[in-house]
């Protein structure tokens, strides 16, 4: 039998598909979306959960005239095998291939840029009320999962969409999930709705039934429809949207392509917002993601048989000897309080949840909430550790500065993905957050050179009376041994590993590359010092004072952007003290848009690989010096 799939170019080659054909379909793209991402990695339990629904919707909308928004999107990959995107999908989110991503230069059927969660709806609403001002007649479909719609912008969203009405389909995809399980009222809400998949199951049933009965089969639905109707807006917690000026229609099976077909057709003949509750199954068609949705949700390559991973490394990740490092400090501190924003495996804080449950707080997608939540408890005297990858702590921005910083409250934040993040591509990327924590008042910034240093480095902060940003990559950490006893670190001190005469000031991830760097110079006959900076705020004013020597060489190394950076605050230094004959370079990264890809093909793009880091510093040496300097 000849695939469906090889037929498919565009959506409308499903339109004349019958049920039996669109599930095979299904099936087809299932079994392709588990191909790819078994090599490749990728966000695998979201994008089999919403397959039926995504061939729904492009069976019964007319994209890229009516605009599908998918919120946060890593769940669009059917989305964009079906539009076009099919014959490339073995390369997404591989250097130079298609984006895991929805991204408007790869397609016109990609209405949005999206990477973080809670910003479709407000999207949808602009668009709507755009369209209406410009007198043109189009659907506006934002599909947001349940853990999106914890996020504060899109309840705002609601609010105003609610008052607004107008004409929007929102098409909310219920698994229970975000990344981990969800949490909170709303969630517990959206399960009171669907509370027994029984009603689901018996509907679909029944109208099957009935609509194979003869002349008599369709005007009973009808009368039914108008008897569910009645008792939802009587009895059913729905009411909750409708109150809201939203029309709600659900609970919809998210699986059967006739029960969304059906629900999709009749929303589009509303002339005002209506809210569609899917039901969905994250990991649906492959059981170990079915059993174990968290672990695919942004799964690593894996066997298909079997669903291990297949590791390339046997060492931990950062994520993990911080989660596990926590759970120490914990044993001795019963004040350490552990929270993250719907991240708890990716942040390592399970360890934590699964040792002190009573002293961890999933709070959702929610970073603001998690950020004053932190303030509410360090008032009464707790200590909260918040642990939030770098790229999603930027829409904290206020709260950090304003609750946090401002009344100097020690709150530590544990920016997990900071720096380069593979695969994900520039909506994920950490590299902002030394630029935008730097200026904040009272706030310590510091990074670890490797795995032990990032547990001293946790057990400084926690007895800091000061915000602390303690920041670390995602990748394998080194393999060194680590300490068991604790030490603290001299606040604002550098680690000078290698003396010399000019200075490489290396933050973080980039000190052991620069070290190296370093010791291939030496053999040349350049002589350069290595400090572990240890803190980009504040830093080490007296080490640097001693190699700001005239005509002496400082360079910065870091791992992240360049404007207001690491090495903007060492030249900030410098100019304080009207220090100006010296040569001094900043390394890092530029202002851009960054590729996705593995991390070590990202650096090497950079130059932020050992040899890129190299060839920049040896060229440096050369422009100032020559071949050596005499």
């Amino acid at each position: 039998m000849s695939r469906l799939l090889d037929r498919i170019n565009t959506p409308k080659d499903i339109k004349n598909f019958s049920l039996y054909r669109l599930s095979r379909l299904a099936k087809e793209i299932r079994k392709l979306i588990i191909e790819v991402v078994s090599k490749n990695g990728g966000h695998l339990a979201s994008n089999l959960g919403v397959v039926e629904l995504t061939i729904a919707l492009h069976y019964v909308f007319d994209a890229p005239r009516d605009k599908i928004i998918w919120d946060v999107g890593h769940q669009c990959y059917t989305h964009k095998i079906l539009t076009g995107r099919k014959d490339k999908f073995h390369t997404i989110r591989q250097l130079d291939g298609i984006s895991g991503f929805p991204n408007r230069e790869e397609s016109e059927y990609d209405v949005l840029n999206t990477g973080h969660a809670s910003t479709a709806l407000s999207v949808a609403l602009g668009m709507a009320v755009a369209r209406d001002l410009k007198g043109e007649d189009y659907h506006i479909v934002a599909v947001i999962g349940d853990g999106s719609l914890t996020g504060g912008v899109a309840l705002e969203a609601l609010n105003q969409i609610g008052h607004l009405k107008k004409r929007i389909i929102i098409i909310l995809n219920d698994n229970e999930m975000s990344i981990s399980q969800n949490v909170g009222a709303i969630s517990k809400y959206l399960s009171y709705i669907v509370s027994g998949q029984y009603y689901l199951r018996i509907k679909d049933t029944v109208r099957t039934i009935l609509k194979n009965i003869p002349a008599f089969g369709r005007p009973i639905i009808k009368i039914a429809s108008g008897v569910e109707e009645a008792v939802k807006k009587t009895i059913f917690p729905g009411l909750l949207f409708e109150e809201l000026g939203i029309r709600y229609k659900g609970p919809v099976e998210g699986h059967s392509l006739g029960s969304l077909i059906e629900v999709f057709e009749e929303a589009k003949k509303y002339d005002r917002p209506v809210l569609i509750h899917c039901i969905t199954r994250k990991g649906k068609g492959y059981t170990p993601a079915l059993k174990d949705p968290e672990k695919f949700h942004s799964a690593s390559p894996f066997d298909i048989k079997t669903g291990n991973p297949i590791k390339k490394s046997n060492l931990p990740s950062y994520s993990e000897i911080f989660g596990r490092a926590l759970v120490e400090l914990a044993e001795e501190n019963e004040k350490i309080i552990a929270i993250t924003a719907a991240m708890t495996t990716g942040t390592g804080l399970n360890y934590f949840a699964e040792k002190y449950p009573d002293r961890f707080f999933d709070v959702g997608i929610a970073e603001q909430h998690a950020v004053d939540f932190a303030c509410g408890l360090v008032l009464e005297g707790l200590k909260p550790v918040v642990a939030i990858y770098s790229t999603f702590l930027q829409r904290a921005y206020d709260q950090i500065y304003h609750d946090v910083c401002l009344m100097n409250l020690p709150v530590v934040f544990a920016i997990d993905r900071a720096g380069v993040v593979p695969h994900d591509g520039p909506t994920h990327q950490g590299i902002n957050d030394i630029s935008y924590l730097r200026p904040m008042p009272n706030m310590i910034i510091m990074a670890p050179k490797d795995e032990n240093e990032l547990r001293q480095m946790l057990y400084t902060a926690i007895h800091l009376s000061q915000p602390v940003a303690l920041r670390y990559p995602k990748t394998s950490v080194y393999g060194v041994s680590l300490s068991r006893n604790w030490e603290k670190i001299p606040i604002g001190k550098a680690e000078l590993i290698k003396d010399g005469e000019g200075l490489i000031l290396a933050f973080g991830s980039m000190v052991y590359p620069c070290l190296n760097v370093a010791k291939r110079l030496e053999k040349e006959g350049i002589s350069l010092a290595v400090a572990n900076a240890r803190f980009a705020k504040p830093i080490d004013e007296e080490l640097i004072l001693k190699f700001a020597k005239p005509g002496n060489l400082i360079i910065t190394v870091e791992e992240g952007i360049l404007n207001g950076g690491f090495g903007s605050g060492v030249r900030e230094f410098l100019d304080l003290k009207e220090i100006n004959n010296i040569k001094f370079k900043s390394i890092g990264i530029p202002g851009k848009i960054y590729p996705h890809g593995k991390r070590e093909e990202i650096l090497k793009i950079l130059n932020l690989d050992e040899e890129g880091l190299y060839n920049q510093i040896l060229d440096f040496y050369k422009k100032n010096y020559g071949k050596r300097k005499s």
